[in-house]
């Protein structure tokens, strides 16, 4: 029986599909695997639901002139699938083609997918492993970072985009990432730099590790470029898609609800014992997040960059939640130049997507000091109350203990559109601290004094007493309520769902004029 004219055909797509599989050669699979990487398509078969991933343009080669060596897929993977049953748009670097580096071909495939998931509206995640730009494609490659960033800033607040980066990302290269929502990092085998260590010697003559240069370690403790960094690759790729259960898959949708697993009325007794006697000692706010959200579960973001202030994911009544806190274990708390950016970048973000804000507040104001003014302290600052007074999310504040000056009315304060407003009776509400306001009001008072210090101990009292309570302010209806702590819970199970059908529009515009 004569064979069917298809079976040849069938046979070369198997073949080219199997080339394309293993475009990268042997020993640059063996090198991957020797660092501890997985390839680019391991990456996605460990982040996607198994048999989920639907691969587009995987025939795609280049077509660049006087290229010899064109293999299939041309050095990335892309495609969709679903995590958790939602579905994603993916693309992943292939650094045993090319060393995962752009060209024209490479690029065109992340600008198919990146329109894709804009157009469906579901999250675009990158998985960033590559060298940067194709040098032997000159300007081309160059011109196709730009539609990469174009439609990066096309998506921004439409779809969640997360990169992952699991290799090198220098040069141009960082820049698509800097424009997503959210950058993971694996310790020791990911690195993000603008120039390289030889560059930086050579114009600075600074000299600097690959890893304190661009390491993970670097960019989430000092420069805040990665939110999340993990000790693996697959720890890593777990962390996105524990985050994704926090997030809707477009602005339009909300955020994805989960079966009730705490009960909502719980009180939380333990809260009594949080707050120490003086308003001077330190206490953990992380403690008092775990206690009020659901089974203590907290996703923290940044955790380990401008630790003053402590912001992340959670659910609260199986619903997820955004939440921001000022740490007294860090500078007392206080909102200096890199605490201001972080949250006011985590508000934005929760706005964008729908998640509700619950804010904890103990702050003693704006940290002091020439590097902070000259750092721009007041244009960071405004940075966070710009973001607040912008969010149209529900959101709710809890006045813990210290809530000073404009630091107070920063921190979502019902002035600035805070939906609903609650104090402990630990709440100490006023322009300024009791040492330092004693000492204006009543400093030629402490001078004539027989005994200056004593007199000044008693004013200290007096002020305390008068002032550093949350009575005043619920006299007036800048809060709305003063609560027993252990009732935190309950408020804010019930404030939010009170406030689930909040709709507040803002005016027309193009776009403000956010104090970058």
């Amino acid at each position: 029986m004569a064979e069917h004219p298809l079976s040849e055909r069938l046979a070369d797509l198997q073949k080219r599909k199997d080339q394309a599989i293993h475009a990268g050669p042997e020993r640059a699979v063996l090198r991957q695997h020797e660092k501890g990487k997985l390839l680019a398509r391991e990456r996605i078969e460990h982040l996607l639901d198994p048999g989920s991933f639907h691969e587009l343009d995987m025939l795609a080669r280049s077509r660049a002139e006087g290229a010899t060596d064109r293999p299939y897929t041309d050095g990335v993977v892309t495609g969709f699938g679903t995590i958790d049953g939602r579905r994603v748009c993916v693309f992943s670097q292939d650094f045993t083609v090319f060393g995962g580096a752009l060209g024209e071909v490479f690029a065109e495939k992340i600008h198919k997918v990146m329109d894709l998931a804009l157009k469906i509206g579901v999250p675009m995640i990158g998985l960033n492993d590559g060298a940067g730009a194709r040098i032997q494609e000159g300007v081309v490659s160059l011109d196709s970072y730009g539609g990469i960033f174009h439609r990066n800033v096309l998506a921004s607040g439409v779809i969640p985009q997360i990169s992952v980066v699991l290799g090198p990302c220098a040069g141009g290269a960082v820049y698509s990432p800097a424009m997503t929502d959210f950058i993971f990092m694996v310790r020791n085998t990911s690195h993000m730099f603008i120039t390289g260590p030889d560059v930086v010697k050579t114009v600075t003559g600074e000299d600097v590790t690959l890893e304190e240069l661009g390491g993970a370690g670097s960019h989430s403790t000092k420069s805040g470029v990665a939110t999340f960094v993990s000790e693996d690759e697959k720890a890593c790729l777990d962390d996105v898609k524990y985050l994704l259960s926090f997030l809707p898959s477009n602005n339009l949708d909300e955020p994805p609800a989960s079966e009730v697993t705490d009960d909502p009325l719980r009180l939380c007794p333990e809260l009594h014992d949080l707050i120490p006697p003086s308003s001077n000692q330190p206490y953990d706010m992380k403690k008092v997040v775990t206690s009020i959200v659901d089974d203590g579960d907290f996703f923290e973001y940044f955790p380990s960059w401008a630790r003053n202030i402590v912001c992340g994911f959670a659910r609260v009544n199986g619903r997820p939640v955004g939440i921001v806190g000022n740490q007294p274990l860090m500078l007392a708390g206080v909102l200096d130049i890199d605490s201001s950016e972080k949250a006011s970048r985590f508000v934005r973000t929760c706005d964008a997507f729908n998640v509700p804000l619950l804010t904890l507040v103990d702050v003693p104001g704006f940290l002091p000091g020439v590097d902070q003014e000259y750092g721009g302290i007041i244009r960071h600052g405004a940075k966070l109350l710009y973001a607040y007074c912008e969010a149209t999310v529900p959101r709710i504040q809890v006045i813990v203990r210290k809530a000073y000056g404009g630091a107070y009315v920063v921190m979502d304060s019902k002035s600035i559109g805070s939906d609903l407003c609650y104090a402990w009776p630990s709440a100490e509400l006023a322009v300024m601290g009791p040492q330092g306001a004693v000492e204006i009001i009543n400093r030629r008072e402490i001078a004539d004094a027989s005994d200056p210090v004593a007199r000044k101990a008693e004013l200290v009292d007096e002020y305390t007493e008068r002032f550093a309570n949350p009575y005043i302010a619920a006299e007036r209806g800048y809060i709305d309520d003063v609560i027993d702590p252990a009732e935190t819970r309950q408020k804010v199970v019930a404030g939010f769902e009170l406030l689930q059908s909040k709709r507040e529009e803002l005016p027309r515009r193009k776009h403000g004029n956010m104090p970058l």
